[in-house]
């Protein structure tokens, strides 16, 4: 469509950009790293290590604890809360600079003679800005041409639509958000096209003002929620452990160590001295079972992860603007994905004009003249895409949507030149109507119109013959057979017609005069037939939901892979509308293919699967998609999509292909699985540490392992672990997994079986280590012995790094695609071996000898084959190994689905 309108040149947006300032937006102040900071002490976790931190250092005034255990805590709460402030910072300014890089948002405005795309705080007041579906104001202003319907819901809150039209010359336009006329940065067109005058730019606009005020999106994800209970959890059992070993230490020391004799128990207590000891030791080891049950690693661990997928994922063309999306992705049962540019390339390609004598013409050239005038005139004045000459000179096609595109690309753009009309009045196109109309007037008076062939030809009397006659149209079968033959070749097919007729309101006139039928082919994507049987054997549900008719629609499903079966259901959205939600809920779990949709046919899908209990995702790109992609638990908005899509969805895919979709999923059920890994290797850690801390005082050791020590253990190791499974490749076999249930819990029956198998041999092997005299005498001292102890238990736990991180039997699967994990393991080795040459009385250790450190190195590896046994038995009680089993059970459901 062709406003006449030159807009401002080099120099004058350089003198308004000096006069009014840029566009660009101060940004918003985040929370500083000392803020993080001085919040993260108020974390209970870190709240329960300083009251342990207080009652060491009373202790340690009073002579009954050591001066270094306090300062000791004092540095690992320091330490904790320094690398988490330290990790969230850095994950927090990173994911912002991506999503800032990735979501840039250009607009097209009049420069220089032309109409240009231009980044959004390039703008300056002064510019004439084209507004079109979907597109969001990039500056406060005031509507000189057209006239639009805008969500002002980002200001407002208001849901409702407000229309928008052309100031008459000389009104003075106030800045209200309630005026006919004035239209504001942040909210978005809804329909209609407009052109508006910016005004006012940059901190001045409304939405400028009003920015500092915006809060984001800090919702937890269910698996954070879960992460939170699961950590609540133990730390709960760990205060009560804490308590019972208390108790039963002084239980012990007053009448199992006298025999249960009540003389010897009172003189014993009458002991002041020796008994308050006692008791001061009771208190140290109920501080020693907080400190290790507490699970300070884990709330890090989705952080990491996440930091350490976050690149691979924008390599992968995969923008995450909420973390809960990706999270969530990993458990999806159906995904609802649009047809165009998402399963097809999205790279629509007109290849054949067809006359109302079902003549056809492969290019525009063959076609007669008068004819292909009045195509021309229909599909270059009714379309919301423009000719314009890019920064290199060379000429290119913006704005509209890819039919428009594709259809001004198939006209010769002399045709488009030499017109001579003015638009009088316009029905954008939107998936309701189906169609788009535009009146001129100038060398023709006529109203063109363009949409659904089942739309425009009902209403169509005449046909158009070569000479730009009107004929009758006596021949409609003729006419439905080549349409239908043209849709069974998985084309699109958009009718263009004109009438003589003015426009009112928003239906067509009564009477039409059809100009032709345009065939448009867009290809399948090879590598979305790949992901959609990916994504299939995964488990979850495709269906296609696309505004083709069904010949088309059906053409594509069956080449992509979506329609194999007898049982599989394609619906158009009249028969989705006339079936109530229970008989939708019987045929849901069998469609594939909804045609001829409708944006509300999304919402109510959405809103049904759910209902099921199923993880539903949507893809979307238009305004009226962002509904449903806000309702979904997961919604991937398409980079090329509107921004009311992008600001809906969780999940933006830059290259708008189903492949990255699937690659979502799998990087979703990575997540899940590394974050399952660090479960397993923290909690063994817990459970055996609980246990010697425990069982210690009972076989003659009242502090086997000292404060220090276990804080070494659970903090720094912790840590460092989850920097080991955080890295974790994407395997492909992820995708043979079936999804997560909603109300799946995060460690399962496998899991519990590594963790108190492990936990347990752990804990046996160390008292056996410790109360075993051949062990004891291969010590050169008895300070030699209880170092070799302390690095006997880091190195089991380490070694046991190796079991978490794989259920198969053999431990080195895929293991060189996460090189951190040797890294890390190789790290904790040489610190450990580092720390006992230099703790001294601190960390109770002395230097072994090479003979003694090649003993505990040995010592600690028997852990390897006890796992490598338990996952043995296991396998032997099913008869397969169990991730073939895993497998087997979701390719069985997936095959039942198809019966």
């Amino acid at each position: 469509m062709d406003y006449k309108i030159d807009g401002l040149d080099a120099k004058a947006v350089i003198e308004s950009r000096e006069r009014y300032g840029s566009n660009q937006l101060t940004p918003q102040e985040s929370e500083g790293f000392w803020d993080k900071l001085k919040g993260n002490f108020k974390d209970p976790i870190i709240l329960i290590l300083v009251v342990a931190l207080v009652i060491n250092v009373t202790l340690a005034v009073l002579g009954f604890a050591e001066w270094y255990e306090g300062v000791g805590i004092a540095l690992a709460v320091v330490l904790a809360t320094v690398v988490a402030t330290l990790s969230e910072h850095k994950n927090e300014s990173a994911f912002q600079k991506l999503q800032e890089e990735a979501s840039q948002i250009k607009n097209k405005v009049f420069r220089d003679g032309g109409i240009h795309e231009i980044n959004i705080d390039d703008i300056v007041v002064g510019d004439c800005v084209l507004l079109q579906p979907g597109d969001k104001i990039p500056a406060d202003g005031s509507i000189v041409f057209g006239e639009v319907k805008v969500s002002q819901a980002s200001l407002t809150g208001e849901a409702d639509d407000v229309t928008k039209t052309a100031a008459p010359v000389g009104v003075k336009i106030e800045q209200d958000l309630t005026g006919p006329h004035a239209v504001f940065r942040g909210t978005v067109i809804s329909d209609g096209e407009a052109v508006m005058e910016v005004g006012m730019v940059g901190d001045k606009s409304m939405y400028g003002q009003l920015a500092k005020e915006l809060a984001s999106d800090d919702r937890q994800s269910p698996l954070q929620v879960k992460l939170s209970k699961l950590a609540g959890g133990i730390s709960t059992f760990g205060y009560i452990g804490a308590t019972v070993i208390a108790l039963s230490f002084m239980f012990k020391k007053i009448l199992i160590d006298h025999d249960f004799v009540l003389s010897s128990a009172m003189a014993y207590i009458t002991n002041w001295q020796v008994f308050i000891h006692d008791a001061v030791t009771a208190l140290i080891l109920a501080i020693i079972i907080v400190v290790v049950a507490v699970p300070e690693g884990l709330p890090m661990m989705i952080a990491i992860v996440l930091s350490l997928n976050m690149r691979k994922l924008l390599g992968d063309n995969i923008l995450v603007r909420k973390l809960i999306g990706i999270e969530t992705s990993g458990s999806l049962n159906i995904l609802f994905s649009d047809k165009t540019g998402t399963i097809t390339k999205g790279q629509l390609e007109a290849v054949q004009f067809i006359n109302g004598n079902s003549q056809a013409y492969p290019t525009f050239k063959e076609i007669p003249g008068k004819l292909a005038s009045l195509l021309a005139l229909g599909v270059t004045q009714n379309s919301s895409s423009v000719r314009s000459i890019d920064e290199n000179g060379a000429e290119q096609i913006i704005g509209g949507n890819l039919t428009e595109r594709a259809l001004l690309k198939f006209i010769d753009a002399e045709h488009g030149e030499t017109l001579n009309t003015k638009v009088k009045n316009i029905i954008p196109f939107n998936s309701s109507r189906k169609f788009s109309a535009t009146q001129v007037t100038g060398d023709t008076d006529l109203t063109l119109v363009k949409g659904a062939p089942e739309i425009i030809l009902q209403r169509c009397r005449y046909y158009y013959d070569e000479n730009g006659n009107q004929v009758e149209l006596d021949d409609r079968s003729a006419i439905s057979e080549k349409i239908d033959e043209l849709a069974g070749q998985a084309m699109r097919i958009i009718a263009i017609a004109a009438s003589e007729e003015d426009i009112t309101g928003d239906d067509l006139p009564a009477e039409l005069n059809l100009v032709g039928f345009i065939g448009m082919r867009d290809e399948i994507r090879k590598e979305s037939v790949a992901a959609i049987r990916e994504a299939q054997m995964a488990g979850i549900q495709v269906v296609m939901i696309t505004g083709d008719r069904r010949e088309t629609a059906t053409a594509i499903a069956r080449e992509a892979g979506l329609l194999k079966g007898k049982r599989d259901v394609v619906l158009s959205s009249a028969e989705l509308n006339q079936m109530s939600n229970e008989q939708l809920e019987k045929v849901l779990p069998d469609l594939r293919v909804v045609e001829r949709a409708l944006p509300t046919d999304k919402s109510r899908l959405v809103q049904i699967a759910q209902s099921m209990n199923l993880v539903v995702g949507m893809t979307g790109d238009g305004v009226n998609d962002a509904p449903a992609l806000k309702r979904a638990d997961v919604g991937f908005a398409m980079g090329s999509g509107t921004e009311i899509a992008k600001d809906a969805g969780d999940i933006v895919i830059l290259d708008d292909n189903f492949s990255s979709i699937a690659k979502s999923v799998l990087y979703g059920r990575t997540i899940f699985n590394s974050i399952r890994k660090f479960i397993v290797f923290q909690l063994t850690v817990n459970v055996s540490a609980i246990l010697i801390a425990s069982l210690g005082p009972f076989f003659g050791f009242d502090l086997p392992l000292t404060v220090i020590q276990l804080l070494w253990v659970n903090l720094v190791m912790d840590t460092l672990a989850a920097l080991a499974f955080g890295g974790e490749a994407a395997l492909a076999r992820y995708m043979q997994e079936k999804p997560k249930r909603r109300d799946e819990s995060i460690i399962n029956r496998d899991m519990w079986s590594s963790i108190l198998t492990n936990g347990i041999v752990i804990a046996l092997f160390s008292i056996v280590f410790l109360t075993y005299a051949p062990v004891k005498d291969y010590f050169h001292s008895e300070a030699a012995f209880l170092t070799g102890f302390f690095a006997f238990f880091v190195f089991l736990n380490n070694f046991n790094k190796f079991n978490a991180r794989t259920d198969e039997i053999n431990l080195f699967s895929h293991i060189l695609e996460n090189k951190g994990f040797l890294k890390v393991v190789g790290l904790i080795f040489v610190v450990q071996v580092s720390f006992t040459y230099f703790g001294g009385e601190i960390l109770r250790t002395v230097a072994l000898t090479g003979k003694e450190w090649i003993f505990v190195v040995l010592l600690s590896t028997l852990i390897i084959p006890v796992d490598l046994a338990r996952k043995g038995i296991r396998d032997l009680r099913y008869g397969i190994s169990y991730r073939m089993r895993e497998v087997a059970k979701a390719r069985a459901e997936h095959a039942a689905t198809k019966e």
